[in-house]
Order: C-alpha cells, then sequence, then structure tokens
C-alpha cells in the first residue's frame, strides 16, 4: 500500500488512545500531519507526538479545535486530501449522556464532515466509528443472522437511557453517512473496532479500556470476572486500519476491526503466564446470579446488562478488514501484556 505524502492529512483528536498510534503511523511514513485538538498550548498532553515527530520523516502541525464549533476545522483541513475523524468521547460512567456522549459525538461529527464536503482538497474521510455502532449487548449477535455481527447491521437496542455510550456512537456513524451520501467530493470509509486493548503512547491515556484492565491488577477482579462477551482488537492494528482505509485506492464503507471473539475472563487469564504470581489477576469465573445480585451495588452495572452479556458469547465476522484492508491481527495475549507492563511500569497498581 502506497501512502501518498504529496500533501498534509487531518487527525482529529490527535492525542487520543487509537489517534495517537495512527499519528505515528503517518508520520513514519513520511506524512504531514495536521493534528486538531483542543489546546495546542498543553505541552504535556502534545509531548509524545512532538517526540514521534522529531524522530521521523513525517512533520506535525498542531490546530486548535472544538468538536462543537461549527467550521472550527476548516483552517486545519485546508490543503488536506485525507480526513481521519477520530474524535469521540469513549466513557460508560457520565451524568449528563446528551451533554457528555451524545452532542461531542453527533455534531463533532457533523462539524468535520460538513468542513470535508466544503472543502476542495478532500477526496477521503475516514471516521472512527465502533462495533457499537453494529450492537448494544452480546445477545444481539444471536439475534444477527447466523448468530453473528456483520457490517450490514445497525444498533437497534441502545438509547439515551442504556448504554448511551453505544447510542452514541450509531448516531454519530450515521449523521456520517447521511453527509457523505448527499455528496460526492469525497469517499467516506469507517473503521468500526471492538473493545480496543494494548500499549498506549500517551503517559496518561484516558480510555475506558485502561479502567476496565486496571481491575485486574489491583485486586478487584481478584475473587474472579465474569464471561462477559465482547470481541477485543490491538489499537496499533486499529492505526493499521486507519491507515489502509485512508489510502487504499478501493476502499469504501464500513469495516469491523476485531482481532478475537472472547470474554472478560479470558481476557485477563491471559496474564496469569507472566503476571499470576505477582498480581491478582482473575482466574475463575464469577457466576453470572453473583454478578446479577451484586453488579448495581458494586459497579453500577445495570442487571439488564448483566442478563445480556454475562456467559452470552460475542461473535463478529472480521474478514472484510481482511480482505479489503488487508488486516492481520496481534495475539490477544500479546496485547494484553504490552498493556499490563505499561500500567505496571506507570505505577497503576501501586507497586
Amino acid at each position: 500500500m502506497d501512502v501518498s505524502t504529496d500533501g498534509p492529512v487531518l487527525v482529529t483528536g490527535a492525542t487520543g488512545y487509537v489517534a495517537g498510534w495512527l499519528v505515528k503511523d503517518l508520520l513514519e511514513a513520511g506524512v504531514t500531519v495536521h493534528a486538531a485538538v483542543r489546546d495546542p498550548g498543553a505541552a504535556a498532553k502534545l509531548e509524545h507526538l512532538v517526540r514521534i515527530a522529531d524522530k521521523a520523516p513525517g512533520s506535525i502541525r498542531f490546530f486548535e479545535t472544538d468538536l462543537l464549533q461549527p467550521g472550527s476545522y476548516t483552517e486545519a483541513m485546508a490543503g488536506c486530501s485525507v480526513v481521519f475523524h477520530t474524535a469521540s468521547p469513549f466513557a460508560i460512567s457520565v451524568r449528563d449522556p446528551r451533554r457528555e456522549l451524545i452532542d461531542p459525538a453527533v455534531t463533532g461529527t457533523r462539524n468535520v464532515l460538513e468542513s470535508a464536503a466544503a472543502t476542495a482538497s478532500v477526496t477521503r474521510v475516514v471516521v472512527t466509528s465502533s462495533c457499537a455502532a453494529i450492537y448494544t449487548d452480546a445477545i444481539d449477535c444471536a439475534r444477527a443472522p447466523g448468530g453473528v455481527l456483520t457490517e450490514d447491521i445497525w444498533n437497534t437496542t441502545a438509547s439515551l437511557s442504556y448504554q448511551p455510550y453505544s447510542y452514541s456512537k450509531t448516531l454519530a456513524e450515521k449523521a456520517a453517512w447521511k453527509i457523505a451520501d448527499a455528496q460526492d467530493r469525497f469517499r467516506l470509509v469507517t473503521i468500526n473496532p471492538s473493545l480496543v486493548i494494548g500499549p498506549a503512547l500517551s503517559d496518561a491515556p484516558t480510555s475506558e479500556s485502561f479502567r476496565i484492565v486496571r481491575q485486574m491488577g489491583d485486586g478487584t477482579l481478584r475473587q474472579g470476572a465474569p464471561k462477559l462477551g465482547l470481541g477485543v482488537v490491538d489499537v496499533r492494528d486499529v492505526a493499521s486500519a486507519h491507515l489502509a482505509a485512508g489510502f487504499r485506492e478501493d476502499a469504501e464503507g464500513r469495516h469491523i476491526v476485531s482481532g478475537h471473539n472472547t470474554n472478560l475472563l479470558e481476557l485477563g487469564k491471559v496474564l496469569i503466564e507472566k503476571y499470576g504470581s505477582r498480581y491478582p489477576v482473575p482466574r475463575k469465573s464469577l457466576p453470572k446470579w453473583v454478578v446479577w445480585l451484586a453488579g448495581p451495588v458494586m459497579s453500577g452495572i445495570s442487571r439488564k446488562f448483566v442478563t445480556n452479556n454475562v456467559d452470552v458469547t460475542w461473535r463478529a465476522d472480521n474478514s472484510r478488514s481482511k480482505s479489503a484492508l488487508g488486516m492481520t491481527y496481534r495475539p490477544m495475549k500479546a496485547s494484553m501484556e504490552d498493556m499490563f507492563q505499561q500500567m505496571i511500569d506507570a505505577g497503576a497498581f501501586g507497586k
């Protein structure tokens, strides 16, 4: 795959978990990256990107942008042929779902894509969507044709009051396709990752994934972990998928980017070999009835969520990402070990 270095590309949310690795790949390919961030003066948040750029053949320029502000991306987008829209909040526990999740996801997507439609140089837009735009709960897999999620499926079970993060991703991706279908300037490609795991480039990652994995080392899951059905994918593989979506000539449409069909217990058990003697990583299953009783009290998860996800198999078809984007996927064990070790080094478990 040839990565064009003829002109700059825009990456929104450039300090994010996935975006960091994408920016790294672009810089190492010799691309000029226009990095859209909330505060270009926040040196500490940008330091890891500056450090990568200093060692790479590409270069980076920072632009101040605001997801909620129309026209905010016009300057950053000028001259760019490819726009990677990665900016969107990932949080499960929120007080005001509309303000914290829906508005930034949906309004931000509209603002970025409307600017793209008005920018003559833009020919390709890659949006970081999610498998959450395809399903809400693992039980949705069983309802899918053949019991497997595919790109033809849209999430119909999330709402403002139930799994609002999934609802935000669904509304945002639908907004992106609506704008894309109404114009003929750029081609839209979406990347739909499952739960993203693996090391961060930033010293202080804020992704929900790190909160989940932290519980595997801090004693929270010492008594066991529920077999909560989910898919996982390495953050570096997600970045590779974005690169292919941006520069492969024939890339189009939606792509499930997920390396492994698994569950929360299996995710923890891959850490036993390397870390089991030093950290209280989960080794056994927490019975569904225990999670159902204790979940709302201990971790704030609803009984509906427990019913629909614990001891329920999660299955998705990633074959399109392999054939259309040339994807190969890292072993889950390697991703988890790299992530866990980074957290140890950062003192996440107090040792």
